[in-house]
């Protein structure tokens, strides 16, 4: 069976297992509908009970499609990723998790079969696998992508409408939790959700520990930060600072950074909108451009059965490859994305522990008392990497040598490829514009077998000699051709002597290969660097959340140092490492300890933060150190507003450029350039023969 064949069985058998789901979900909707209209049912409340009913049984159906795939070790892998991504939306509601989670895989495989079904009609072969394969990464990440920000910001917008209802009850009661509770009956679903959870923690008998539960299933920072401010006004009572209520303030703070952070998800959603789909739409134009071309241009068969033809393919599917990634980089917007304690690799501490490894890896990491290893260290510390120094070589390490293995292998195929067109390709006829009939394409192949057998004859050395090859194609002719039709052949089948003995790895090859393994070797190091600058933002906004929750705990009596420190660490996620050694020794010295602390968070906001801590140890009370506190906050939503503005907008100009440049790249490298290229080739061509004439 050929691979084709075997391709299309593989897409037959997904797409009539889709089909047949299909038609057993719309059945039992047709069985009910009949049943309705048979006047089973006949008032609207028991059709609703009917509709109800059937979207039971639909869902149960769903379930038991979970359970199945659970069970199979290919599937229940993917299940899993796809199912951590929609976790914190659906906190403690296992029944719907499971339930979205198939939905989303099957509208994932129904996409996926029907692109399929379109790259096989259009090139089956190795080309149509790999081009396969990317499309079902590329639609698994995009659907997932897309699905969860519309969860998030429909989160964020009822979260919005939640706190003015909290705010409402708290008015006419004066009660934290029957503020939540009442709030909860008149919020969205997802909003609703979570504020019942808020609401169940705090009501609990160990409210502490219940919040710490709900602190590592919370979907954003928002959640956290009320379920904090909630718990705090409710321990320590509320107080009135400048003539309003410190509870309702820090309401209003977190209500005006989710309205900051929905408007900039909206415009950077309009602005990058599409653009995903526009830089994945030259796989589908590849195999149509090089058809029309191959038919409209004979010559330029040459380019596109030849090396330069593969290579710039693989160009252009590495510029497709690249623009999605940094797309998917532009659009993302997880503020927190970070957690401590989320990013080790386990393989590399496998790796460590074999001998060869160790020693080479010992080898190549930096000494302590040099410059490189406290400038990596730090750089690991600053972009939050959960991940030990030899881990990092270890993983450049197979980076490099992936690279390299990489870059020959497909230097070794290009210059196979390159052989096998050699000996196997119609030889040109020098017709330029239109297509070549039946017979002169019969004549093509015949002429390039005669030169493939002339060749094996010589011996496919480059060597040879005009005579020798003027001899064999002569005795082979046996009087069939003109002097100047061998004479012209001879000089054919040489050249192609020589261009296929070339045909090897050459030193600047593998030069180029050692550069891409290099290239590959710093990448985690480019990636750190990346992650640090993104990181920086997040920095500052946890900084802020911060100070929300400092300008409540300053009005407090008998507040302390110490248990600031403690709430901020409830809080934090992206500092929660520096505070927590912060604590441990803070009973050795509450100075030494803020001073570790400003030096394993190395941003200017928070060290300043950690300043007025320090003068709160004995010099002032902690409401004077932070008298200027509501200043500092205005300035700092300003200051982000701005931030936000300059960030959507060098995002829009780059999304742009990045989004479009697989278009660009393919009808540029892939058609102008290419036919350009032939037609400068042509023209020299028909020079010679003009030059001969006269």
């Amino acid at each position: 069976m050929s691979l084709k064949e075997i391709l299309l069985w593989v897409l037959l058998i997904s797409g009539g297992g889709f089909a047949v789901l299909y038609t057993v979900l719309y059945g039992l909707h047709k069985h009910k509908s009949y049943a309705i209209r048979r006047g089973r049912i006949h008032s609207v409340q028991e059709e609703r009970k009917g509709k109800a009913v059937l979207q039971r049984e639909l869902q149960t159906l769903m379930h038991k499609l979970y359970t199945l795939c659970m069970r199979v070790p290919i599937t229940s892998g993917y299940i899993t990723s796809v199912r951590k991504r929609l976790a914190g939306q659906y906190a403690y509601d296992e029944y719907k998790l499971r339930l979205q989670t198939m939905k989303m895989i099957l509208f994932i495989w129904g996409i996926f079969v029907c692109s399929g079904v379109v790259l096989l009609m259009m090139k089956p072969g190795i080309e149509f696998a790999i081009l396969a394969v990317l499309c079902g990464v590329v639609i698994n990440t995009l659907v997932i992508d897309v699905a969860t920000s519309q969860i998030e910001k429909m989160l964020l917008s009822q979260m919005i409408e939640l706190f003015a209802n909290v705010r409402h009850h708290y008015h006419q009661h004066g009660m934290v939790e029957e503020s939540i509770s009442e709030a909860v009956d008149l919020a969205g679903a997802e909003a609703g959700r979570h504020a019942r959870l808020i609401h169940e923690a705090l009501t609990d008998a160990d409210p502490h520990e219940a919040l710490e539960r709900y602190y590592e299933s919370a979907p954003n920072r928002f959640l956290k930060a009320f379920a904090g401010i909630s718990y705090m006004v409710m321990e320590f009572g509320d107080r009135v600072e400048d003539g309003g209520s410190i509870y309702l303030k820090g309401l209003s703070s977190l209500a005006r950074e989710i309205q900051l952070e929905l408007l900039r998800r909206n415009k950077l959603d309009y602005l990058l909108k599409s653009l995903n789909v526009i830089a994945l739409a030259p796989v589908f134009f590849t195999t149509p451009i090089e058809r029309w071309a191959r038919s409209s241009f004979p010559s330029m068969d040459e380019f596109y059965q030849g090396k330069l033809g593969y290579i710039t393919k693989l160009t252009v599917y590495i510029v497709i490859i690249l623009s999605y990634f940094l797309l998917q980089k532009l659009q993302q917007s997880d503020e927190t994305g970070y957690r401590a304690g989320k990013g080790r690799r386990v393989w590399e501490q496998k790796l460590y522990r074999l001998p060869i490894i160790r020693n080479m890896v010992d080898s190549l990491i930096p000494r302590q008392h040099m410059t490189s290893y406290s400038r990596i260290t730090r750089l690991l510390k600053e972009s939050g990497a959960e991940v030990k120094l030899e881990w990092l070589y270890i993983r450049r390490i197979a980076l490099f040598i992936l690279g390299l293995v990489l870059s020959i292998s497909t230097i070794f195929i290009l210059h196979e490829a390159e052989k096998t067109h050699i000996l196997h390709a119609p030889v040109q006829s020098g017709q330029m514009f239109g297509r070549l009939s039946p017979i002169e394409e019969k004549e093509a192949l015949k002429q390039s077998e005669i030169d493939r057998k002339i060749m094996q004859t010589l011996n496919m050395k480059a060597d040879s000699t005009y005579e020798r090859a003027y001899a064999a194609l002569e005795h082979y002719a046996n009087g069939t051709a003109t002097p100047e039709q061998l004479s012209r052949n001879t000089q054919r089948i040489l050249q192609k002597l020589k261009d296929w003995n070339e045909e090897y790895i050459k030193w600047w090859e593998v030069l180029i290969s050692i550069i891409a393994g290099f290239v590959a070797y710093q990448m985690p190091m480019l990636l750190l660097y990346l992650q640090r600058k993104m990181r920086y933002l997040d920095m500052k906004h946890e900084v802020y959340q911060f100070q929300t929750v400092i300008s409540i705990l300053r009005v407090m009596e008998r507040m302390s140092v110490e248990e600031i420190l403690e709430w901020l660490n409830r809080f934090s996620v992206i500092f929660k490492r520096p505070l927590q050694k912060c604590l441990l020794h803070y009973e050795h010295g509450p100075e030494a300890a803020l001073d570790l602390l400003k030096e394993e968070a190395p941003l200017p906001e928070f060290q300043r933060l950690v300043d007025k801590l320090h003068l709160s140890l004995g010099k002032i009370t902690i409401r004077e150190a932070f008298d200027d506190l509501e200043s500092q906050m205005t300035y700092y939503i300003e200051q982000r507003k701005q931030e936000y503005e300059k960030i959507i907008d060098s995002k829009a100009i780059w999304g742009r450029m990045i989004g479009f440049a697989p278009m660009y790249g393919l009808i540029f490298l892939y058609l102008v350039i290419p036919l350009i290229g032939m037609s400068f080739v042509q023209m020299d061509s028909y020079y010679e023969q003009i030059q001969k004439i006269q």
